[in-house]
């Protein structure tokens, strides 16, 4: 029987050298030192060399620097002491300069009993896994950043629980920034009424070389109501050549800025300095941004507390002490007046003719003309008075440490202002003041008896003409 001419080959018979050469990795043999004697077809596609740019040349002229260094005093050493090694990772340069992640592993071999040693070695690309283990390192990076960020608001949020005051909350808010960011100085300013940035905590080193209240840093974040960063003397020279000459003369290289803003809008703005130049990126900017978002919550709230217990406390036409709150200071001079036995005096006032003013010229008249005494009495009376209205068109007057002739100089001031002619009133309606004055002059009084004295005292001005002053008797 003829053989048919189309019989395939044996796929086994002489395929041994075409698997060493195809192989799905790298193959090398080496002399003990290190000299290549074989090599793949597959290790050399993968680094673009030719067969004979390779045999006879040391492996370790083709790896870089850092594996060159690992190859002369780890894997030569431990190769021959323990004659293997396993997964060991090094980068070997391909013929364009590129480099190349491999994994070896090593064994050496006496293919003769009677023959030299040789190293025989698979190579294994290791570009996906560096790169996977990469993508790993920055995922665990990632999380314990975040971590990290996490924890510093949920300190800065108990530290600012615990805070009473303004003062409290910035003092907490500069410390943890600083801690934070590795800052070399913080600061916290606040907004005051007239767009002024008052310095509450910290310390900020160029403050006395640049006006803050000029187009600079901290304004101009709270116009934008952005975070702003300059993160080198060069950034901060094309901001403004002041504040770049500003922070060369004190050292610094860096600074950032953060406002603090709440529903009622701005409070001011947190400041950093730091000494070397910085990279502010998108997690900084974030973690700064939310720790001044929650100072500036517990900011808002406190204000909200105060103002709402300033409103219990206080006249809200005219921004004087209600008459709870003159009770309450009244109790506590009382109280130090029956102690210490100090003088004491309350001054009772009416208006006079301030119902003609309401009935003619309607209550928009007469709301401003009590606006209007409420200012001139703080401007009459001491540091340490309080004035407050007692209700319609009374007013009360507390003075510590005020005896008769004391008291009669303040209710002649206050005669006199309260006299002039208001701008909103006519001529034809004037607006005087009966003042009542009762004076603690030793012994024991109560607030009910001093308010009384004073009140009647003021009756009988009202009776001898008005516009006058009378001291109660006793």
């Amino acid at each position: 029987m003829k053989e048919d001419a189309a019989t395939p080959v044996d796929p086994i018979e002489d395929s041994y050298e075409t698997l060493y050469e195809q192989a799905p990795c790298g193959f090398l043999s080496m002399t003990p030192s290190g000299t290549i004697l074989k090599v793949n077809r597959t290790l050399l596609d993968w680094t673009g060399y030719e067969r004979d740019e390779v045999v006879g040349k040391s492996l370790s002229g083709f790896l870089d620097k850092g594996s060159q260094l690992f190859y002369e005093t780890r894997y030569i050493p431990v190769l021959r002491l323990e004659r293997e090694v396993r997964e060991v990772v090094m980068t070997i340069r391909r013929a364009d300069g590129s480099l190349l992640p491999i994994l070896v592993n090593s064994v050496l071999v006496s293919p003769d009993p009677l023959g030299p040693e040789v190293i025989r070695t698979a190579v294994f690309d290791s570009t996906a896994r560096r790169d996977y283990e990469l993508e790993l390192l920055h995922s665990r990076q990632a999380a314990q950043a975040s971590e990290a960020r996490v924890r510093v608001l949920q300190d800065a949020a108990n530290e600012f629980a615990e805070c009473n005051s303004e003062a409290e909350v910035a003092a907490a808010l500069v410390e943890r920034a600083r801690a934070a960011f590795a800052a070399t100085e913080t600061a916290m300013f606040f907004l005051g009424d007239g767009g002024s940035l008052d310095l509450v905590a910290g310390y900020s080193p160029i403050v006395d070389l640049v006006p803050l209240d000029s187009l600079r840093p901290a304004p101009e974040s709270i116009r934008r109501g952005q975070f702003i960063g300059l993160s080198s003397l060069e950034e901060a020279m094309d901001f403004s050549p002041e504040v770049a000459d500003a922070l060369l003369a004190t050292r610094l290289e860096a600074m950032t800025v953060t406002p603090l803003i709440d529903g009622a809008g701005p409070i001011g703005v947190l400041t950093c300095f730091y000494g070397r130049a910085r990279r502010f990126d998108d997690d900084f900017r974030q973690l700064q941004v939310a720790l001044a978002v929650q100072a500036a919550q517990v900011l808002g709230r406190l204000r909200l507390q105060s103002e709402l217990q300033h409103a219990a406390l206080h006249d809200q036409l005219t921004g004087l002490a209600n008459r709870a709150l003159l009770q309450e200071r009244m109790d506590e001079a009382i109280a130090v007046a029956n102690r210490a036995d100090r003088p004491l005096s309350v001054l009772f006032l009416d208006l006079d003719g301030f119902k003609a003013v309401n009935d003619y010229l309607g209550h928009a008249i007469g709301d401003s003309v009590l606006r209007e005494v409420a200012s001139r009495l703080r401007s009459e009376v001491r540091a340490g008075d309080v004035v407050g209205r007692f209700g319609g068109d009374e007013f009360i007057v507390l003075c510590p440490d005020t005896d008769e002739a004391d008291a009669v100089g303040v209710a002649e001031r206050i005669r006199a202002s309260v006299g002039r002619p208001f701008d909103a009133v006519l001529p034809q309606f004037p607006v005087t003041v009966s003042i009542g004055i009762a004076v603690h002059g030793g012994g024991s009084r109560t607030t009910d008896a001093m308010f009384t004295a004073a009140d009647e005292a003021m009756y009988r001005s009202k009776n001898a003409g008005k516009d006058c002053v009378t001291v109660a008797l006793g």
